[in-house]
């Protein structure tokens, strides 16, 4: 590895890596830079499994010996290492994870592309939560849907918080941006999906009601946090789904409900 012990906070080569408490220099830096931030040497592993490429890599020393072998691979990436003290300095949060990497985001793929092959994917219209999209994330890879599509208004998969929580999950989950709900919405009915919408609707199917005869292609599309589905995702549904609720509670956190319905819907 081509290590390089930290002694200047303020050196150009670590300004992916300085002042991540700043939210609003995150979002330039990560998605219009090209870059993400995988932490955890878990997470790390993950991105390189999944053919994603490092800028470079930043670490306490003793996490050394751990991450050396899967970056085998990239002899000339910087590999940064510093104390806790000196990481924290340098991020302005406690690394207690250890280990953080600049990754290079890769090319997403097509609508079309994503979806080929798949039975089960998911739908995330306009939600802004860094975490419930990782949560998300973890539940499609855990309970088994094949992708996920992401409006172009919803929060970004390739956050940290949302790489962090979903486990790497966005790492191992097919999954892209939809240029356009009109026409992204069209490809996947093209592609013989029933687009089935979660929400809450007078006219809704209980969701036990709508598994038993659901169809072999199935969409299940998800809307904001507050408000839910917008009247256009509605719209563009064919089915609208309702998890049946008690005790006068009327709906979960979109994370939750998604894990519902995706256990309900699993292919069997």
């Amino acid at each position: 590895m081509h290590i390089t012990p930290i002694t200047d906070l303020n050196d150009p080569a670590l300004r992916d890596y300085s002042q991540l408490t700043d939210v609003a220099l995150r979002r330039v830096l990560e998605p219009q830079g090209g870059l993400y931030l995988a932490e955890s040497p878990k997470v790390i592993r993950r991105a390189l499994a999944a053919g994603h490429k490092p800028r470079s890599v930043l670490l306490q020393e003793r996490w050394l010996a751990d991450i050396e072998s899967d970056l085998a691979a990239f002899p000339d990436v910087p590999v940064y290492v510093g104390t806790p003290e000196v990481l924290e300095q340098l991020t302005g949060f406690h690394m207690h994870r250890g280990a953080l990497a600049s990754m290079h985001r890769p090319e997403l793929a097509s609508v079309a592309d994503t979806i080929a092959g798949a039975r089960r994917i998911v739908i995330l219209e306009d939600i802004v939560d860094h975490t419930n999209v990782g949560a998300i994330f973890r539940a499609v890879a855990g309970i088994g849907a094949d992708a996920v599509l992401v409006g172009p208004r919803c929060a970004d998969p390739l956050y940290r918080r949302s790489v962090r929580v979903s486990m790497g999950c966005v790492l191992q989950v097919p999954w892209t941006r939809m240029p356009q709900w009109s026409t992204s919405i069209d490809d996947v009915k093209l592609a013989g999906f029933h687009v089935a919408a979660l929400a809450l609707d007078d006219r809704a199917i209980a969701l036990d009601e709508f598994s038993p005869a659901a169809p072999d292609k199935l969409a299940l599309c998800l809307g904001a946090e507050g408000d839910g589905l917008s009247p256009r995702a509605l719209h563009s549904a064919d089915s609208t789904i309702v998890i049946p609720m008690m005790h006068g509670v009327d709906s979960l956190n979109v994370a939750s409900a998604s894990a519902v319905a995706l256990w309900e819907l699993r292919v069997r």
